[in-house]
């Protein structure tokens, strides 16, 4: 059962790939709650399923046994690429911006994705990236002409432009040195705690982990709680 103030249960969730034997997962029973406000961390060592387990939150895979419950209700039942165009924003260790595009554009272009209607996108646009903490003059700069930590800022600023509930992050801070790492830790601190987002963020980094407020541990298979 989902937890009360839950906004994201992970429930008995399994997946095993369909080349697998029967007896092979790739995650199995796994069990975790997320609430709104907070800032998570799931870590664990490789082959321990922590893309497997993005995947299925983020709805591009499902689970072959349990289930996962965004607001109440299964992923099996929702509207996917709703789920993933308005609900919840990723983020990711590679930033996964358009190089071709500036900053302003790669921020515009997930707003007009997401299929809202939003007066004034431009202003929107450059709101988010001083919340993230980059100048107005980087606006029109391509992000190829930007350092690592500038388009991670993008990244998150794109993230947010439609204002979803959860923020997912791949290992955020895992091409960033630790003083820009713990710049970017902040970013996401205030958006769970003065915000009241749900931010989980994939780590491997113990600085992440030191700033949480949970720590999820993923183990093999049925060690998965």
């Amino acid at each position: 059962m989902m937890k009360k103030d839950s906004i994201l249960s992970i429930q008995n969730a399994s997946y095993r790939y369909k080349d697998a034997d029967k007896n092979d997962y790739a995650l199995k029973n796994v069990n975790f709650d997320f609430e709104a406000g907070k800032l998570y961390a799931i870590r664990g060592r490789s082959g321990t399923g922590k893309t497997t387990l993005l995947s299925l939150i983020s709805g591009l895979e499902r689970c072959v046994e349990g289930e996962i419950l965004f607001d109440g209700k299964s992923l099996k039942k929702m509207n996917l690429d709703k789920y993933r165009n308005r609900d919840i924003g990723i983020v990711f260790q590679s930033y996964n911006l358009l190089p071709f595009m500036t900053t302003l554009e790669n921020i515009i272009l997930s707003m007009d994705v997401s299929g809202l209607k939003i007066k004034n996108k431009k202003e929107k646009a450059i709101a988010l990236m001083k919340k993230v903490g980059l100048k107005e003059s980087y606006a029109n700069r391509k992000v190829l002409r930007l350092s690592g930590g500038e388009q991670q800022r993008v990244a998150i600023a794109r993230s947010l432009s439609y204002n979803p509930k959860i923020i997912l992050a791949d290992e955020p801070t895992g091409n960033l040195d630790k003083q820009t790492e713990t710049e970017i830790l902040e970013i996401f601190k205030k958006l769970a705690h003065e915000e009241n987002k749900c931010v989980i963020i994939v780590t491997h980094s113990q600085n992440v982990c030191d700033n949480v407020d949970v720590i999820y541990d993923l183990k093999k298979t049925k060690e998965n709680k």
